[in-house]
């Protein structure tokens, strides 16, 4: 029995007749009964039989029409399945991202996604940027989002984005009248601290060593968007990734310049076991449009200062 000999004995019940399932097929009519013979014998029973010429289905061949009617079934959604995974590649995309780009940068980049492939289940996770990479390092994930201070080993990476950090001030606080903030004015100022082991946080701390400056840490803290939310409660001033900020300018977050210049540097991980499917190159090209982005309902933190 083999796919072809299916394909004609389906042909005759559609048509009715060994002549039309013929022409449908177009072949001749003794290579149908020629086919039907043969795909009998391979299955040990009759499937029609020959009344005054014509071919009527046995009640055995009733009941094996129907099981090919469901195998063919399959087959045309396993034809449906294959075409979206040329097209797409697989049907779900798992992301991972760091907290800070996970709850705004990555929904709008999952929103140009989507535009294009309604069909492509996603599921986002936010995590730490060291779980990040543990999560797609054993291929739970297939791309992440990481800060830079993780180990990049055991993965493949390409940098994503350097942001220029901010300094985030309470509504009304006295430093909101300068425009940009140096290290020198946050000397003994009660400050939200980034976690320790965070690059950023180090180079901040290189900073302020260098210009001997002493915050007054009252809070530390590994995400941004966590630093933004405390400064806006007026627990104390803090540097943040401007991405973290957004929807915090329009609560009455005062953001401001800091001085000298210090970022946060991020990366895109991918699984390093697979060749990247259609669907992870086209999310991690949606990222990267993201990044020009402005917030969406949002006014500019260019507008901030």
């Amino acid at each position: 029995m083999n796919f072809r000999q299916l394909e004609i004995f389906r042909a005759v019940i559609s048509g009715g007749s060994a002549s039309r399932a013929s022409e449908l097929l177009n072949i001749s009519q003794p290579a149908v009964s020629r086919s039907i013979a043969e795909l009998e014998a391979s299955i040990g029973f009759q499937l029609f039989d020959r009344v005054r010429g014509r071919l009527v289905i046995t009640p055995e061949g009733q009941l094996f029409a129907d099981e090919v009617a469901t195998a063919f079934l399959a087959m045309d959604r396993l034809k449906a399945s294959s075409l979206k995974i040329r097209d797409f590649g697989s049907g779900h995309i798992r992301i991972a991202s760091l907290a800070a780009l996970g709850s705004t940068l990555v929904p709008r980049a999952i929103k140009l996604f989507q535009d294009d492939r309604k069909n492509v289940a996603v599921t986002l996770h936010i995590d730490s940027s060291p779980n990040v990479r543990e999560l797609v390092a054993k291929g739970q994930f297939d791309i992440g989002l990481a800060a830079d201070e993780i180990d990049l080993s055991g993965v493949d990476h390409q940098r994503f984005a350097s942001f220029k950090a901010v300094c985030v001030l309470p509504p009304e606080h006295p430093l909101t009248s300068q425009k940009a903030i140096r290290p020198e004015f946050l000397h003994r100022e009660p400050f939200i601290a980034l976690a320790a082991g965070d690059r950023t946080r180090e180079d901040l701390d290189a900073i302020f060593r260098k210009h001997d400056v002493v915050p007054t840490i009252v809070i530390e803290t590994p995400n941004s968007a966590t630093v933004c939310a405390l400064a806006l409660e007026g627990v104390g001033v803090g540097i943040a990734n401007p991405i973290a900020a957004d929807g915090f300018l329009e609560r009455g977050l005062e953001v401001r310049p800091f001085m000298p210049d210090v970022y946060f540097k991020s990366h895109l991980i991918f699984r390093p076991d697979v060749q990247r499917s259609q669907i992870v190159n086209a999310m991690a090209s949606a990222l990267m449009k993201a990044r020009s982005l402005p917030p969406t309902g949002a006014k500019s933190l260019r507008h901030a200062s």
